[in-house]
């Protein structure tokens, strides 16, 4: 089974998040505190590793400010936290095919939920009980008069009671109600969820907070079972990895000598060790050591006294060994989550990983390979969905897979601010810039990655002109007409001020570059800065005013004002009075002839519940709908033929 989406409620700050797509990996970006946590952590209690996470507290986690309000909104039932849709594989269809025939199954999605007070889940399944009962009537070979006793019933639990009710039956009717009792409560329909209930994935939710503790008293731990105490979640990884290592807590009790424990302990700690140096970059020279001894009575309590095991790294480069708890934050949950991973995948086979906020503490580089990990050996086999406010967590190559997650925040009619609650969207469009902010860094970030292996280098002012010149270029490709060219990598600098830093920067490359260029009267300096470096030759710096014909420009003016006009309305779904026209958009700001400017002016005056405008969004959501470009209106025309320009001027230097 896959999973396919989740929608998430009355938990924590989540009062309806919206449906979330779930993907083979799924990103979830946001703010802290925006309720990213809650939401995995409510994907968990559908299924957890953890066998103590078994129902959602209602006390702790029903929002705080309407809990006094629970049975009233809630008086016929328990509020649901979490629904989730699974798509049925075909081992899955297979399964239940084999039991119940080919028709018993009208579809290959089924829902799992879970509400407050329940340890368990409820299922809808779409279960033909009909033509399950015909298979097995079917498969047990009941003759026209075994079946005579069964008259019209359809379902199992039917057919079972009218088989009861005979004195004496057949062998095929004998054979039919022993088969229909095994399944639970008698019903097909239960015995589904029970064959598709073993073959659903367990949810393994890791944090950063979660990492391995340096050393571990063995009575301590034992002594916290028996009285059943809680395991912190350090020793708990400590655990896994003993366990992992194939010794378990008993034999480190009852073992009168550690060489074969330590044995153990060596392969399993250089086996994860050998993982880690295939994605991590930071430092080759370190090796875990883990060593299992008796306390010494000068350690501190409670590790002074019977068997203790404690990790240690060693560093090669320098000749030296120091406790695990002295290393970098981020190698230690680089280790800690390999073991906990490689244990609890040993323990419970299918997986699906909610990672919060992984490698928080790592390098950005070092995230960087994390994230090459989750694609390279954790997504070919398990889904993966993380949470992040690192823009090196963000997958710029696969931003279909972004969630966005934003405590959203609305003015009453007496303009005070009142929360609706955590939202999640997949459309990366949301009110908030501070939440699209990692997404941004991220496209930033791997575009000017390119240079370091693309000799063509475009610059260009920002993220959004990378967005418009991409949509542009594929349109203008399909129409077979002048677009840009593949070897171009495109960067966005910041603007003009920016070019003269990025060239000097990179001038030893001896990279081929293009700049193309928003221009304001107020720039006229810096642009005549850029000439006098001679860094660039004059017909390189490209302005967005040469190629709209103004006197200033974005790469907004690009665009036909009716097409610009229509492509803000689609983005932000204004609609009625908050239509945007084109005479709307010049009275909004006469003083320019920018349309950006006009746009900001005219979003000024619509009602605070609308957004600010933002470069960023109608690009976006350009990319995502290219359907804008089509047809041969003459906006549509004029527009394209803009870029065309733009593209000819800058195929020059290729």
């Amino acid at each position: 089974m896959k999973l396919i989406e989740a929608h998430a409620s009355n938990y924590r700050n989540i009062i309806d998040s919206n449906p979330v797509l779930i993907g083979q990996t799924t990103c979830l970006v946001g703010k802290n505190e925006a309720g990213k946590s809650a939401f995995l952590k409510a994907l968990e209690g559908i299924r957890s590793t953890d066998p103590q996470f078994n129902e959602y507290g209602k006390v702790t986690n029903y929002p705080r400010r309407m809990l006094s309000e629970y049975e009233t909104d809630h008086s016929d039932k328990e509020a649901q936290v979490m629904l989730t849709k699974w798509k049925l594989e075909p081992a899955d269809v297979t399964a239940i095919a084999a039991v119940f025939g080919n028709e018993a199954l009208n579809g290959d999605v089924v829902e799992v939920r879970k509400s407050y007070e329940q340890t368990g889940t409820t299922w809808s399944i779409p279960f033909v009980e009909k033509a399950a009962l015909h298979h097995l009537v079917t498969s047990y070979r009941l003759t026209d008069e075994d079946c005579a006793v069964l008259g019209t019933v359809s379902t199992t639990e039917k057919a079972a009671e009218a088989l009861e009710s005979l004195s004496s039956r057949t062998e095929p009717q004998q054979s039919l109600l022993d088969a229909i009792n095994k399944f639970r409560r008698k019903s097909g329909y239960l015995h589904t969820i029970d064959i598709l209930n073993a073959r659903t994935p367990k949810f393994m939710y890791f944090s950063h907070y979660d990492r391995m503790s340096g050393e571990l008293s063995i009575n301590k731990l034992n002594d916290d079972n028996r009285h059943d105490r809680p395991i912190t979640s350090g020793d708990r990884v400590f655990l896994d990895f003993l366990e992992y290592a194939g010794t378990t807590l008993d034999d480190l009790i009852n073992t009168t000598q550690f060489e074969e424990l330590n044995a153990k302990c060596e392969a399993a700690a250089l086996k994860i060790t050998d993982q880690i140096f295939d994605y991590w970059s930071q430092n080759d020279e370190l090796k875990i050591k883990v060593v299992l001894s008796e306390g010494k009575s000068g350690d501190p309590a409670p590790f002074n006294v019977g068997p203790v095991a404690r990790a240690r790294v060693e560093n090669s480069l320098h000749g030296v060994t120091v406790p695990f708890s002295e290393r970098s934050a981020g190698f230690i949950w680089f280790f800690s989550f390999l073991v906990k991973f490689a244990q609890i995948k040993k323990s419970h086979g299918n997986v699906i990983l909610l990672l919060d906020e992984p490698g928080l503490t790592l390098h950005g580089t070092a995230q960087l390979d994390l994230l090459r990990y989750f694609y390279e050996e954790i997504a070919p086999h398990h889904q993966v969905v993380w949470s992040t406010h690192s823009p090196f967590m963000v997958p710029p190559d696969d931003l279909a897979s972004v969630r966005t997650v934003e405590d959203v925040v609305k003015l009453d009619e007496r303009q005070r601010k009142r929360s609706i609650g955590t939202k999640i969207r997949g459309d990366v469009l949301t009110t908030d810039p501070q939440t699209n902010f990692p997404i941004f860094g991220a496209m930033g970030f791997e575009v000017t990655q390119s240079l370091i292996i693309g000799k063509n280098t475009l610059l260009v002012e920002g993220p959004s002109d990378i967005l418009y010149l991409q949509a542009a270029s594929r349109a203008l490709k399909a129409a077979g007409r002048s677009h840009l060219s593949s070897m171009w990598a495109i960067c966005p600098s910041g603007g003009i001020d920016k070019v003269l830093p990025f060239v000097r920067l990179f001038y030893g490359n001896k990279l081929n570059i293009a700049v193309l260029t928003d221009f304001e009267r107020g720039q006229k300096r810096k642009l005549d800065d850029l000439h006098k470096a001679a860094l660039l030759a004059e017909d390189r710096i490209i302005l967005a005013t040469e190629i709209a014909g103004k006197n200033e420009a974005d790469i907004e003016d690009f665009f036909d004002p009716a097409l610009f006009v229509d492509l803000v309305n689609k983005t932000y779904g204004l609609t009625g009075d908050n239509e945007l026209t084109v005479e709307k958009l010049d009275a909004a700001a006469p003083g320019t002839d920018r349309l950006v400017k006009k746009a900001e002016a005219y979003f000024r005056l619509l009602p605070q519940e609308f957004p600010e405008f933002s470069h960023f969004d109608p690009s976006m959501y350009l990319l995502q709908n290219p359907k804008v470009f089509a047809g041969k209106s003459k906006p549509v025309q004029e527009t394209l033929k803009r870029f065309e320009m733009a593209f000819d001027r800058i195929a020059k230097f290729i």
